[in-house]
Protein backbone atom coordinates (compact mmCIF):
# COMPACT_ATOMS: atom_id res chain seq x y z
CA UNK A 1 0.00 0.00 0.00
CA UNK A 2 1.37 3.50 -0.36
CA UNK A 3 -0.36 6.32 1.72
CA UNK A 4 -2.18 9.16 0.63
CA UNK A 5 -1.21 12.36 2.18
CA UNK A 6 -3.69 14.82 2.55
CA UNK A 7 -3.85 17.90 4.84
CA UNK A 8 -7.27 19.18 6.06
CA UNK A 9 -8.64 21.74 8.25
CA UNK A 10 -10.14 21.12 12.06
CA UNK A 11 -12.70 22.68 13.59
CA UNK A 12 -10.31 23.49 16.43
CA UNK A 13 -8.78 26.16 14.03
CA UNK A 14 -5.31 24.38 12.43
CA UNK A 15 -4.73 22.57 9.59
CA UNK A 16 -2.86 19.39 9.94
CA UNK A 17 -1.15 17.01 8.07
CA UNK A 18 -1.85 13.12 7.92
CA UNK A 19 -1.11 10.12 5.91
CA UNK A 20 -3.96 7.31 5.20
CA UNK A 21 -4.06 3.82 4.02
CA UNK A 22 -6.07 1.21 4.41
CA UNK A 23 -9.79 -0.36 3.22
CA UNK A 24 -11.92 2.19 4.18
CA UNK A 25 -13.83 -0.06 5.96
CA UNK A 26 -10.80 -1.37 8.06
CA UNK A 27 -10.76 -0.50 11.20
CA UNK A 28 -9.77 2.70 12.74
CA UNK A 29 -5.97 3.62 14.23
CA UNK A 30 -4.64 6.72 14.70
CA UNK A 31 -0.68 7.16 15.14
CA UNK A 32 0.43 10.05 17.56
CA UNK A 33 3.69 10.92 16.87
CA UNK A 34 6.64 12.19 19.70
CA UNK A 35 7.89 15.27 20.50
CA UNK A 36 9.09 17.35 17.15
CA UNK A 37 8.62 14.44 15.19
CA UNK A 38 5.19 14.12 12.38
CA UNK A 39 3.93 11.69 10.53
CA UNK A 40 6.78 10.24 8.93
CA UNK A 41 7.45 8.66 12.14
CA UNK A 42 5.94 5.77 11.18
CA UNK A 43 7.36 5.70 7.48
CA UNK A 44 8.85 2.39 8.51
CA UNK A 45 5.19 1.36 10.69
CA UNK A 46 3.12 1.48 8.07
CA UNK A 47 4.08 -0.68 5.05
CA UNK A 48 4.05 -3.32 7.70
CA UNK A 49 0.37 -2.80 8.47
CA UNK A 50 -2.17 -5.07 7.03
CA UNK A 51 -5.09 -3.86 4.85
CA UNK A 52 -7.76 -4.57 7.46
CA UNK A 53 -6.38 -1.49 9.37
CA UNK A 54 -7.16 2.16 8.43
CA UNK A 55 -4.46 3.76 9.18
CA UNK A 56 -4.48 7.45 9.89
CA UNK A 57 -0.72 9.15 10.66
CA UNK A 58 -1.13 12.91 11.94
CA UNK A 59 1.44 15.59 11.76
CA UNK A 60 0.17 17.35 15.52
CA UNK A 61 0.04 21.29 15.50
CA UNK A 62 3.15 23.03 15.84
CA UNK A 63 5.32 19.97 13.85
CA UNK A 64 6.29 19.39 10.12
CA UNK A 65 4.02 20.30 7.48
CA UNK A 66 0.83 21.26 9.79
CA UNK A 67 0.11 24.35 10.91
CA UNK A 68 2.45 26.05 14.11
CA UNK A 69 -0.41 28.67 16.10
CA UNK A 70 1.09 30.76 18.20
CA UNK A 71 -0.41 29.15 21.41
CA UNK A 72 -2.33 25.72 22.03
CA UNK A 73 0.43 23.65 23.12
CA UNK A 74 -0.86 21.59 25.94
CA UNK A 75 -2.12 17.96 25.97
CA UNK A 76 -5.68 18.82 26.21
CA UNK A 77 -4.66 21.25 23.27
CA UNK A 78 -3.24 18.14 20.71
CA UNK A 79 -6.42 15.62 22.29
CA UNK A 80 -9.34 18.19 21.24
CA UNK A 81 -7.19 18.64 17.49
CA UNK A 82 -7.59 14.32 17.92
CA UNK A 83 -11.45 14.73 18.42
CA UNK A 84 -11.78 17.23 15.50
CA UNK A 85 -9.75 15.21 13.24
CA UNK A 86 -11.82 12.23 13.75
CA UNK A 87 -14.89 14.45 13.09
CA UNK A 88 -13.38 15.61 9.89
CA UNK A 89 -12.94 12.44 8.83
CA UNK A 90 -16.09 10.90 9.59
CA UNK A 91 -15.05 8.49 12.47
CA UNK A 92 -17.26 7.95 15.99
CA UNK A 93 -13.82 6.58 17.68
CA UNK A 94 -10.82 4.55 17.23
CA UNK A 95 -7.76 3.39 18.56
CA UNK A 96 -5.14 5.57 19.56
CA UNK A 97 -1.60 4.68 19.13
CA UNK A 98 1.07 6.83 20.64
CA UNK A 99 4.76 7.59 20.79
CA UNK A 100 6.20 9.69 23.80
CA UNK A 101 4.32 12.90 23.66
CA UNK A 102 1.59 11.30 21.33
CA UNK A 103 1.29 8.44 23.85
CA UNK A 104 0.52 11.69 26.98
CA UNK A 105 -1.64 13.13 24.36
CA UNK A 106 -2.98 9.74 23.98
CA UNK A 107 -3.83 9.21 27.57
CA UNK A 108 -5.22 12.64 27.76
CA UNK A 109 -7.38 12.08 24.84
CA UNK A 110 -8.77 8.66 26.48
CA UNK A 111 -9.62 10.62 29.20
CA UNK A 112 -10.98 14.22 28.05
CA UNK A 113 -12.95 11.68 25.21
CA UNK A 114 -13.79 8.02 26.96
CA UNK A 115 -16.16 7.19 23.97
CA UNK A 116 -14.23 8.17 21.07
CA UNK A 117 -11.40 5.69 22.03
CA UNK A 118 -11.51 1.94 21.17
CA UNK A 119 -8.24 1.20 23.00
CA UNK A 120 -4.97 2.70 23.43
CA UNK A 121 -1.58 1.50 22.22
CA UNK A 122 1.39 3.66 24.09
CA UNK A 123 4.75 2.92 23.47
CA UNK A 124 7.84 4.92 25.62
CA UNK A 125 5.45 6.86 28.01
CA UNK A 126 6.18 9.24 30.31
CA UNK A 127 4.02 8.57 33.85
CA UNK A 128 5.24 12.47 34.93
CA UNK A 129 7.33 14.51 32.85
CA UNK A 130 8.03 16.70 36.36
CA UNK A 131 9.18 13.21 38.11
CA UNK A 132 11.88 12.31 35.70
CA UNK A 133 14.95 14.06 35.89
CA UNK A 134 15.85 12.98 31.84
CA UNK A 135 13.21 14.89 30.76
CA UNK A 136 13.25 17.73 33.37
CA UNK A 137 17.37 18.12 32.52
CA UNK A 138 16.45 17.91 28.57
CA UNK A 139 13.93 20.75 29.43
CA UNK A 140 15.73 23.15 31.52
CA UNK A 141 19.10 22.63 30.24
CA UNK A 142 18.20 22.04 26.12
CA UNK A 143 14.84 23.18 24.97
CA UNK A 144 14.56 26.26 27.26
CA UNK A 145 17.90 27.58 25.60
CA UNK A 146 16.56 27.08 21.63
CA UNK A 147 16.62 29.74 19.94
CA UNK A 148 16.33 30.17 15.96
CA UNK A 149 17.49 28.88 13.55
CA UNK A 150 18.26 25.23 16.12
CA UNK A 151 21.40 23.75 15.63
CA UNK A 152 21.24 20.60 13.53
CA UNK A 153 24.02 19.04 15.51
CA UNK A 154 21.60 19.67 18.70
CA UNK A 155 18.54 17.73 16.79
CA UNK A 156 20.76 14.94 15.92
CA UNK A 157 22.17 14.35 19.13
CA UNK A 158 18.84 14.63 20.69
CA UNK A 159 17.10 12.00 17.90
CA UNK A 160 20.11 9.46 18.28
CA UNK A 161 19.95 10.04 22.23
CA UNK A 162 16.04 7.84 21.12
CA UNK A 163 18.17 5.21 19.71
CA UNK A 164 20.19 1.87 21.37
CA UNK A 165 20.54 -0.01 18.32
CA UNK A 166 20.88 1.03 14.95
CA UNK A 167 18.31 2.60 11.97
CA UNK A 168 18.62 3.37 8.09
CA UNK A 169 20.71 6.65 7.68
CA UNK A 170 18.03 7.70 5.25
CA UNK A 171 15.57 7.43 8.06
CA UNK A 172 17.28 9.18 10.80
CA UNK A 173 17.97 12.16 8.75
CA UNK A 174 14.55 12.41 7.56
CA UNK A 175 13.39 12.30 10.94
CA UNK A 176 16.85 14.98 11.84
CA UNK A 177 14.82 17.38 9.06
CA UNK A 178 11.09 16.93 10.36
CA UNK A 179 12.49 17.91 13.95
CA UNK A 180 14.61 20.85 12.30
CA UNK A 181 11.11 22.18 10.96
CA UNK A 182 9.74 22.82 14.38
CA UNK A 183 10.88 26.51 15.64
CA UNK A 184 12.06 27.28 18.75
CA UNK A 185 9.22 28.89 19.94
CA UNK A 186 6.92 25.26 19.83
CA UNK A 187 10.02 23.49 21.25
CA UNK A 188 9.49 25.44 24.16
CA UNK A 189 5.72 25.42 24.34
CA UNK A 190 5.04 22.06 23.94
CA UNK A 191 7.49 20.93 27.07
CA UNK A 192 5.80 23.71 28.83
CA UNK A 193 2.76 22.19 28.36
CA UNK A 194 4.15 18.83 29.16
CA UNK A 195 4.51 20.30 32.60
CA UNK A 196 1.11 22.65 32.94
CA UNK A 197 -1.35 19.40 31.94
CA UNK A 198 0.64 16.45 33.77
CA UNK A 199 -2.08 14.20 32.90
CA UNK A 200 -0.56 11.52 36.19
CA UNK A 201 -3.30 12.54 38.64
CA UNK A 202 -6.33 11.52 35.85
CA UNK A 203 -4.86 8.60 34.64
CA UNK A 204 -7.67 6.06 36.80
CA UNK A 205 -10.69 7.61 34.72
CA UNK A 206 -9.07 5.54 31.82
CA UNK A 207 -11.64 2.61 31.06
CA UNK A 208 -10.31 1.91 27.54
CA UNK A 209 -8.62 -1.68 26.25
CA UNK A 210 -4.49 -0.77 26.72
CA UNK A 211 -1.24 -1.83 25.80
CA UNK A 212 1.73 -0.40 27.21
CA UNK A 213 4.91 -1.13 25.03
CA UNK A 214 8.44 -0.30 26.65
CA UNK A 215 11.77 -0.77 25.50
CA UNK A 216 14.19 -1.72 28.08
CA UNK A 217 17.46 0.75 26.86
CA UNK A 218 14.90 4.03 26.87
CA UNK A 219 17.42 6.42 27.84
CA UNK A 220 14.25 8.89 28.77
CA UNK A 221 11.14 7.06 30.17
CA UNK A 222 12.64 4.30 33.38
CA UNK A 223 10.90 1.31 34.40
CA UNK A 224 9.42 3.49 37.12
CA UNK A 225 7.07 5.15 34.46
CA UNK A 226 5.96 1.99 33.24
CA UNK A 227 5.16 0.31 36.92
CA UNK A 228 3.75 3.71 37.77
CA UNK A 229 1.83 3.45 34.41
CA UNK A 230 0.48 -0.43 35.59
CA UNK A 231 -0.43 0.99 38.88
CA UNK A 232 -2.53 3.30 37.20
CA UNK A 233 -4.07 1.49 34.62
CA UNK A 234 -4.48 -2.08 36.22
CA UNK A 235 -6.09 -3.68 33.00
CA UNK A 236 -3.19 -2.78 30.83
CA UNK A 237 -1.06 -5.32 29.20
CA UNK A 238 2.38 -4.82 28.98
CA UNK A 239 5.21 -5.66 26.75
CA UNK A 240 8.78 -5.11 26.76
CA UNK A 241 11.02 -4.97 24.28
CA UNK A 242 14.50 -6.20 24.63
CA UNK A 243 17.79 -4.04 23.91
CA UNK A 244 15.17 -1.37 22.62
CA UNK A 245 15.59 2.12 22.98
CA UNK A 246 13.11 5.24 23.22
CA UNK A 247 11.63 5.02 19.27
CA UNK A 248 10.44 1.28 19.48
CA UNK A 249 8.63 1.56 16.66
CA UNK A 250 12.22 3.49 14.66
CA UNK A 251 13.87 0.10 15.88
CA UNK A 252 11.43 -2.85 15.78
CA UNK A 253 9.11 -1.53 12.58
CA UNK A 254 8.06 -5.03 11.64
CA UNK A 255 7.65 -6.28 15.28
CA UNK A 256 5.49 -3.00 16.35
CA UNK A 257 2.92 -3.46 13.18
CA UNK A 258 2.69 -6.63 14.51
CA UNK A 259 2.03 -5.45 18.04
CA UNK A 260 -0.98 -3.00 16.59
CA UNK A 261 -1.95 -5.60 14.49
CA UNK A 262 -2.56 -8.42 17.15
CA UNK A 263 -4.09 -5.50 19.68
CA UNK A 264 -6.28 -4.55 17.20
CA UNK A 265 -7.61 -7.56 16.37
CA UNK A 266 -8.41 -8.34 19.94
CA UNK A 267 -10.64 -5.35 20.41
CA UNK A 268 -12.69 -6.80 17.97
Amino acid sequence: MTPVVKTIGLSTGVQVNYAEQGDPAGAPVVLLHGFTDSRKSFDRTLPQLPPSIRAYAITQRGHGDSERPESGYRSRDFADDIAAFLDAVGLDRAVIVGHSMGATNALRFAIDYPNRVSGLLIAATFASYRANPAAMDFGENGVAQLRDPIDPAFVREFQESTLARPIPAAFLDTAIQESLKVPARVWRAAFEGFLEDDVARDLGVITAPTLIVWGDRDSFCRREDQEALRAALPHARFVVYEKTGHAVHWEEPERFAAEVERFVTLLK
